[in-house]
């Protein structure tokens, strides 16, 4: 009797939490609650890049890629069941399937080479900042593909986030023209590259792909494309626990919960602001790897990490400023 009592002041207890909590919640204005959400975002991300290390440390690609996005793929197909995502589906045609096809695939490529680069580069905050250049490639495949126009800002926004690109990658102990980059360098370009590709395309689709439906797409090919991977290869799906806790709490953090804060922060703030705030989640990468790795980023890579930053503001802010004069 005495434990029934227990649990339901407990329960009692937790449902007064909740409820302020809800309240507090409620009672905030729209762009704190943007702001909030945008925050837990970076630092979730933030976190992808320090836990995808840690396991990365410990296992093959492959591998790795089976229980990240094993996990992310299960998360996401629970909470498309929840938002009831799949009645879209009855009205797309067959080149909607299509493009769901081309932008898995593309997805495939694309975050291979995000992870390979984490695995391969020192210290994942350069990473981080060093993918900063998406938006850079975005305005440049938009004047070319969608003849969209940039002002002053945003050229000296992509000139400077260039700029940091250099110092981020500049190995200063090169010798061959070969060795002038730190090796995974040629990874990060790649995978912001794709990324704008993938944006690009997106925008020229006149059909409005569900957020969650995409996030489905993505994880059900990449879980896929390690699968085959691992069978052809023969590689072992038994791995260490610290790998699979890393994995675990990485897809989580990455593949579920950014992507479901990131989907409601838009609701309260402007992309905008957003994408800027988003932009210095090297600085949360740089303090996780000095604490988790015990790494910390030379002074010439600090600088271009800043920049990377100073970089984006322009580039956005910049955009931001066209898209007013235009009203």
């Amino acid at each position: 009797m005495n434990s029934l009592i227990d649990v339901l002041i407990k329960n009692t207890f937790l449902c007064r939490i909740l409820y302020t909590m809800k309240n507090f919640w409620n009672n905030l204005p729209d762009k704190i609650k943007g702001y909030l959400l945008t925050f837990i975002g970076i630092l979730a991300m933030s976190n992808v890049f320090i836990f995808s290390k840690a396991a990365l440390q410990e296992v093959k690609l492959p591998q790795f890629g089976f229980y990240w996005f094993l996990t992310g793929f299960l998360l996401t197909l629970i909470l498309a069941f929840y938002k009831d995502s799949f009645r879209i589906l009855k009205n797309f045609s067959k080149k909607d399937y299509l493009l769901l096809i081309f932008f898995g695939l593309l997805e495939v490529i694309s975050t291979t080479l995000f992870f390979k680069s984490i695995q391969t580069m020192p210290n994942p905050s350069i990473v981080a900042f060093m993918g900063n250049l998406g938006p850079v490639f975005v305005l440049i495949l938009g004047f070319l593909i969608l003849k969209e126009r940039f002002n002053i800002w945003e050229l000296i926004g992509i000139f400077i986030t260039l700029t940091a690109a250099f110092l981020l990658s500049y190995n200063p102990e090169w010798i061959h023209w070969n060795e002038m980059f730190i090796k995974g360098s040629e990874y990060v370009l790649g995978f912001t590259f794709l990324f704008a590709v993938s944006s690009i395309l997106m925008k020229l689709n006149v059909v409005k792909f569900s957020p969650i439906i995409l996030a489905l797409n993505r994880t059900l090919f990449l879980f896929l494309f390690s699968l085959i991977i691992l069978l052809s290869k023969n590689m072992s799906f038994k791995i260490s626990v610290s790998a699979l806790k890393n994995i675990f709490v990485g897809s989580f953090l990455g593949p579920f919960l950014t992507a479901i804060v990131g989907l409601y922060a838009l609701k309260y703030i402007e992309v905008s602001r957003k994408s800027i705030l988003s932009s210095t989640k090297g600085l949360f990468v740089l303090l996780g790897s000095y604490l988790y790795f015990g790494k910390f980023p030379s002074q010439i890579q600090i600088i271009g990490g800043i920049l990377s930053i100073i970089g984006v503001t322009l580039i956005i802010t910049g955009k931001k400023l066209l898209k007013e004069k235009k009203l």
